[in-house]
């Protein structure tokens, strides 16, 4: 049932599909795009006034395992606290327990992934693409480096994200549904990898 939001300085209502439990987020009934497990909708940030994009996860799709949901719910924890200038910024995550969801809110990227801008845009100069490539190993250096270490295991052009009119490319957000999707965690396996590469 949509939510009407009052906005004290103008008077007029603001109708949300949801609220996240901090009152600050709300969601639209515009899908941004969808996956095996995870929507996302576009949503907005009352308190800077910015949109961001509402991820939510339908938790039904592991109940079979509840230590799923549990890593799950720590991986994105994990994530909310990377801080790179070409990861997606993860702002505030949460379970709904009524609608058995778990969701999250990051920045949005207005011109979707990757594959689709190229798709759209033909023409691209080398310049351009060796920026974002250098964009996705700078990325990449910061996870490997990070404690403790995370590798994305699934990078391609459908899970990077730009932002067209910066140019600027992110490389993360997969990262979490396709490591539970098969039941790896971020935090067990890869410090125990990056741990090896380390001592050599």
């Amino acid at each position: 049932m949509p939510c009407e939001i009052l906005n004290p300085s103008n008077n007029e209502k603001e109708l949300f599909e949801e609220v996240d439990p901090s009152g600050r987020y709300g969601r639209y009934s515009e899908l941004l795009g969808t996956g095996a497990v995870k929507r996302v909708y576009r949503a907005f940030d009352q308190e800077d006034g910015i949109e961001v994009a509402w991820n939510q996860v339908r938790l039904k799709n592991f109940s079979q395992d509840p230590s799923v949901i549990d890593r799950l719910f720590s991986e994105v924890q994990l994530l909310s606290k990377l801080r790179n200038p070409y990861i997606i910024t993860l702002y505030y995550v949460w379970r709904d327990v009524e609608h058995n969801t778990l969701n999250f809110i990051t920045e949005i990227c207005n011109s979707g992934n990757l594959r689709e801008y190229r798709k759209k845009h033909r023409h691209v100069s080398i310049k351009a693409l060796k920026k974002w490539s250098k964009q996705v190993l700078t990325a990449l250096e910061y996870l490997h480096t990070h404690e403790p270490c995370i590798i994305h295991r699934d990078l391609n052009c459908s899970n990077i994200f730009i932002n067209g009119n910066v140019g600027q490319v992110y490389g993360l957000l997969k990262l979490i549904l396709y490591l539970t999707c098969f039941h790896i965690s971020v935090l067990s396996v890869l410090t125990k990898k990056c741990s090896l590469f380390n001592q050599s």
